[in-house]
């Protein structure tokens, strides 16, 4: 991903994410490095901190939760998000600067 954020290919937005489990609320938190921020008050436990992941994309984002998988990382902090159909995130994530 070149330390970007997020790439457009194909159709797909790529999206580079690292969660923090078991936060105080739920919540796009801002950007680090090369990774946009998500906390979580789930737990690390049977993907139920991958089903909030994709929850507040779906919401902020305004997509359907369909369209959203975790590409890598579903058992680590960093992830690999990709959004079909949507090359309007990088201008979404610019809010989170």
């Amino acid at each position: 991903m070149d330390n970007k954020i997020c790439t457009y290919k194909d159709g797909i937005t790529y999206l580079n994410i690292r969660v923090t489990p078991k936060a105080s609320q739920n919540k796009i938190m801002g950007i680090r490095e090369d990774a946009l921020l998500v906390s979580v008050t789930a737990v690390p436990e049977k993907g139920l901190a991958n089903e909030s992941v994709i929850k507040i994309l779906s919401k902020e984002f305004k997509i359907a939760k369909s369209k959203i998988q975790i590409s890598t990382g579903s058992k680590g902090r960093n992830k690999i998000v990709c959004i079909e159909d949507d090359d309007n995130i990088q201008q979404l994530i610019k809010k989170y600067r």
